[in-house]
């Protein structure tokens, strides 16, 4: 009879760890396909970008070509204007000045520069929008580790993010003196993407900020980003990493924003820290090596 209770009480440990080994097995899968539809995802929108980005160069050179045209133009139209005066014919003065009021040539005149620098600005903010995407989605083909400026990159992801982020708070940046470091860029992006969007999420009814500082410490480089949002809970604070763990509703986020970051700055051999209070704010600190091959060797030599 003890024994086999015994062996009933071993089966239940068994199939607990087996339970416990399944739910590990379909987060990594669930993770996996989430990294799989990001880099889906990237992969799409480089090529987008890429499609735009030509029609844009046409316009964008067209634009400087039109304004050079119409400068001449607009210089030919004074010198009639000049002329006109000088007509003999009453009647072609008359009509000269019945054609000028009736299309406001004056006002034309001064509203087609105008016009013409209003849109070439347009032009150049969604080329720089198109670049930006074309940055922030680039594909590590390989996973090629390789020197990448990090302002730059925070930038892009800014302009990226900039309608999560215009309407709940400002962004201030506050960049030290960095050198490029060597890294996988678009992960450097995703990470940074998705915490200024969960800090613009934080952050109430009343227009908020969210701060991204930089700086040098030795053979490192870090990141900064904080937000004056609701703060997160001390008891829940050391499980924001965990997959799939989410405050938000349901079907408003998947949990593993954060979790993926993670994993991102481990893979760099970086640290990701935060520190919160309640109704005050949260900050995010990432510590990434400056020199890839160096942690790699250092990580390695430890292994040893």
């Amino acid at each position: 009879m003890r024994k086999r209770e015994e062996a009933e009480a071993e089966l239940l440990r068994r199939n607990t760890e087996l339970t416990e080994l399944n739910a590990k097995l379909s987060m990594a899968q669930e993770q996996l396909v989430q990294s799989e539809k990001l880099a889906s995802i990237g992969q799409l929108a480089a090529g987008v970008a890429h499609e735009i980005n030509n029609p844009i160069g046409y316009v964008f050179s067209n634009f400087g070509t039109l304004e050079n045209y119409i400068a001449s133009m607009l210089e030919m139209l004074k010198v009639y204007e000049d002329v006109e005066l000088s007509i003999g014919s009453p009647e072609a003065v008359a009509k000269a000045k019945a054609t000028r009021e009736r299309i406001d040539l004056d006002f034309l005149m001064e509203d087609i520069p105008v016009l013409m620098a209003e849109s070439r600005e347009g032009i150049v903010r969604v080329r720089k929008i198109v670049q930006d995407l074309k940055d922030f989605s680039r594909v590590d083909a390989n996973q090629e580790w390789q020197w990448a400026n990090l302002h730059d990159g925070i930038d892009s992801t800014l302009n990226i993010v900039s309608n999560e982020v215009k309407y709940k708070a400002d962004v201030v940046k506050e960049y030290g003196v960095v050198p490029e470091i060597e890294c996988l860029p678009s992960q450097i992006n995703q990470v940074i993407m998705n915490i200024v969007v969960n800090g613009a999420h934080a952050i109430g009814s009343v227009r908020g900020k969210i701060t991204i500082r930089t700086g040098t410490a030795g053979e490192y480089v870090w990141i900064e980003i904080a937000d004056t949002g609701a703060g997160i809970p001390k008891e829940i604070l050391s499980r924001i990493f965990d997959p799939f763990f989410t405050t938000k509703p349901i079907g408003s986020g998947t949990g593993l924003g954060l979790s993926l970051s993670y994993g991102i700055i481990q893979k760099h051999f970086g640290r990701i820290e935060v520190e919160s209070e309640l109704d005050s704010g949260t900050t995010f600190r990432i510590t990434l090596p400056i020199r890839h091959q160096l942690m790699d060797q250092e990580e390695k030599d430890q292994r040893i």
